[in-house]
């Protein structure tokens, strides 16, 4: 299991120019990959292997003025692009995808692109990381190496490749290294049911009688106050037209969005740690963002809310914490009276004649049978944990009306570290 931390580079003008310059030569040497590799599958239907790209671009200048191991994850990676194709064809093929996967597309002119270095090309020198050029940048400008300093939450052993990622005009650098699994006391009886929104970013119900809400006005606002600055700037100009403005404001709202994710999985996942939750139901509907029929406004602002990206997040950091994540269509969850039991069909099974005992009001609230009113996020949360209680056999006796009706609510630009071996930037966990 491995974590990625990003940092922003600060840089002068020297240093900015080496990113610039081996940035856009991977620009160029992936495109020079990509060239051959689809001339090769549309004359012959074969995919590319794995070194054949090496093999071939050993002597091209855009391949030589890289450091050579950078070039070759550079190439690796346009063929696994390719591999990944094939495999997603495979699916399509069988019906398990809904839509058709292209062959990967030539990158854009001028642009910049990743460079990746393994750990072995890297040294560690007075608290800096030197990187290496390569033989013919040294040949060109004199140049051997340039550095990146060293961030002071990691150990230099520890690292096990280092990226540079151009972005919306700045560089970051990215540090990867193995991330040790958290040993901690939870119980997998205990279940955390999870509705995702827009205004309650996340719903959440347990099984012990706990609910709360991560609140997302703020970042509804944040979106909304972006869309307006974008669509200052464009006013007037062609289709296409993009500045450094606009470069500059994009990041800045990445940002924020990559810190609201972070935030908001690390109170999903303190949660569970404080009450010894082992297990997470996330429901989640395949092509959620492309069927949502929210009206206008809720459209746009849905679309562009990462949530399957903070889906993805508390995935990860389960699998750190030895918690159990499971996701779960959520269809009829809302509709349902969870204090009524009713009925939860699966999407397009339906039966003739079903009706919901309860019904959805205004503000956000559920009407039950009884004429009971609770929280109607908090109704949805309850049922997607009821949709696999059956399978799964939890005891749902503790999540009464009460739980329903007043959830705690959470904001999650307030979030605060409390754990030392957490890092709230842009940190992903993977295999």
């Amino acid at each position: 299991m491995y974590g990625c931390q990003s940092n922003l580079i600060s840089a002068d003008k020297q240093l900015k120019a080496i990113l610039e310059f081996i940035g856009s030569e991977s620009h160029k040497l992936t495109n020079c990959g990509i060239y051959y590799a689809r001339q090769l599958y549309l004359k012959t239907y074969k995919i590319i292997g794995k070194f054949d790209l090496e093999k071939e671009y050993k002597r091209n200048k855009h391949y030589q003025v890289l450091y050579s191991q950078a070039a070759q994850q550079i190439l690796r990676s346009v063929a696994e692009s390719f591999k990944s194709f094939k495999e997603l064809s495979k699916k399509y093929r069988k019906g398990e995808l809904t839509d058709k996967p292209h062959l990967p597309k030539y990158r854009k002119k001028g642009g910049l692109s990743l460079v990746t270095y393994p750990k072995q090309a890297l040294k560690l020198v007075d608290n800096q990381i030197r990187i290496p050029l390569g033989k013919t940048v040294k040949r060109w400008f004199g140049l051997n190496s340039f550095y990146i300093p060293m961030p002071s939450n990691l150990s230099f052993q520890e690292i096990k490749e280092l990226r540079i990622l151009p972005r919306n005009k700045y560089f970051y650098v990215e540090f990867i290294y193995e991330l040790e699994p958290v040993k901690t006391e939870v119980n997998d009886d205990h279940v955390l049911g999870i509705d995702p929104g827009l205004n309650n970013w996340l719903t959440g119900v347990s099984s012990l009688g706990t609910s709360f809400i991560v609140d997302g006005k703020h970042l509804k606002s944040v979106n909304r106050w972006y869309n307006k600055q974008v669509a200052t700037f464009k006013e007037g100009k062609p289709q296409g037209f993009w500045s450094t403005q606009l470069a500059r404001i994009t990041e800045k709202r990445n940002r924020k969005m990559i810190d609201a994710v972070n935030k908001a999985a690390r109170l999903v996942i303190n949660h569970c740690l404080d009450h010894q939750i082992g297990v997470i139901v996330f429901g989640w509907n395949k092509e959620q963002k492309k069927e949502s029929n929210l009206g206008k406004k809720n459209n746009q602002s849905f679309v562009s809310i990462p949530t399957a990206k903070l889906k993805e997040r508390i995935k990860q950091l389960c699998k750190q914490y030895g918690i159990k994540f499971v996701e779960t269509e959520e269809s009829y969850t809302s509709k349902a009276s969870f204090l009524d039991n009713d009925l939860l069909p699966t999407f397009g099974e339906k039966p003739e004649g079903w009706q919901p005992s309860g019904k959805r009001t205004k503000r956000g609230l559920y009407c039950t049978a009884q004429n009971q009113y609770i929280n109607a996020d908090a109704n949805g949360a309850a049922n997607i944990i009821r949709k696999v209680s059956t399978t799964l056999k939890f005891d749902l006796s503790q999540v009464s009306r009460g739980v329903l009706t007043r959830p705690q609510k959470l904001k999650f630009w307030s979030a605060k570290k409390t754990r030392s071996n957490v890092v709230l930037t842009h940190c992903i966990v993977s295999d």
